[in-house]
């Protein structure tokens, strides 16, 4: 069974820089794609293919956001800068079988429970 873990959230303030990690076990990231999604609605923020490692940013990651993945460590990060108050949402790890990334959270298989990101003075 494949599991899924967040960590990292917390409150920063407005221009800081949190580092999200999503941690799988039950299997590898061999082959898997790995996105992050945030808020109730599931926006999309970025997936990491497993197929070759490209990184596909949404509109809420581009020129602020880096994700990344140790395979050793069976983690994938999520690198936020220069935060602003409406990236305060729940930040999601999601792990398809897909080894492609595509888009919509209906698509991946495999949740984590969220970590809470707050962007506040």
């Amino acid at each position: 069974q494949v599991q899924v873990v967040e960590s990292g959230g917390g409150l920063v303030q407005p221009g800081g820089s949190l580092r999200l990690s999503c941690t799988i076990s039950g299997s590898t990231l061999d082959n898997y794609s790995i996105g992050w999604f945030r808020g109730n609605k599931y926006e999309g923020v970025s997936c990491i293919s497993g197929l070759d490692g490209s990184i596909y940013d949404e509109r809420a990651a581009k020129g602020r956001f880096i994700t990344s993945k140790d395979n050793a460590k069976n983690t994938v990060y999520l690198q936020m800068t220069s935060l602003k108050p409406e990236d305060t949402n729940i930040y999601y790890c999601a792990v398809s079988t897909r080894p492609s990334c595509l888009r919509g959270h209906g698509t991946y298989d495999y949740w984590g429970q969220g970590t809470q990101v707050t962007v506040s003075s």
